[in-house]
């Protein structure tokens, strides 16, 4: 899951991202809205992270302008404006989620599992595919009952298939929800982490759709 940051504050902005990142999330962080609209045209990341005190334009305007172009992901606000007034407007100005400063880390990665679950049609932590169960809130797997031991770019990998089952995925798709902006990626490293994972799944659980890239399919 790739998550667009807007703050412009660099000591919380590291803050976030660091937990974010362990917590499976795909952070890219952009400090002003010009650099914000520009990144959500052209990378349209699955859930954005807006400050309002933006050094360059207000977070509204930010907001306002990607709903015009038709972004449809969730927007989580995050800012020092707390009022009642200023969670109105930031709802209605088409915000799907409002978090007042100062807050604390789990409730923001809680309201991002809720988004999560929203854009994957889901009401549970629980992915569950056959006998592989994945708990996003817990960050394990497990097949049959029985834990597994995987990476943290291996359980990313297995997440971005197991919430679009029945969709095959490219290797640019998936280098995308796994890795950040800057980030060094070799020209297989897809491939390495699906090998890897097909050593401790079900045979068959990852499938190659040749020529194209990779799906899990869901039970019938």
């Amino acid at each position: 899951m790739q998550v667009l940051l807007v703050e412009d504050n660099t000591l919380l902005a590291s803050g976030i991202s660091q937990a974010l990142r362990s917590a499976g999330f795909i952070v890219n962080h952009v400090s002003c809205g010009r650099d914000a609209l520009t990144a959500i045209k052209t990378s349209q990341p699955d859930i954005v992270i807006l400050d309002l005190g933006l050094p360059d334009m207000d977070g509204m305007a930010v907001l306002r302008s990607a709903r015009q172009d038709r972004f449809l992901n969730p927007v989580l606000i995050l800012t020092a404006r707390d009022t009642t007034l200023d969670k109105v407007s930031g709802l209605d100005s088409g915000a799907d989620d409002y978090l007042a400063k100062p807050f604390e880390i789990d409730e923001l990665l809680a309201r991002l599992r809720a988004l999560e679950r929203r854009l994957g049609g889901s009401k549970s932590n629980d992915l569950m595919i056959g006998p592989v169960c994945m708990d996003t809130k817990a960050l394990e797997v497990k097949v049959s009952g029985e834990a597994l031991l995987m990476s943290r770019r291996e359980y990313m990998l297995l997440k971005a298939l197991m919430e679009s089952p029945n969709k095959v995925q490219t290797r640019d798709m998936l280098d995308s929800k796994l890795y950040g902006w800057g980030e060094e990626v070799s020209s297989n490293a897809v491939e390495v982490h699906i090998h890897n994972l097909r050593k401790k799944l079900p045979e068959g659980f990852i499938r190659t759709v040749r020529g194209v890239g990779y799906v899990v399919k869901s039970a019938t």
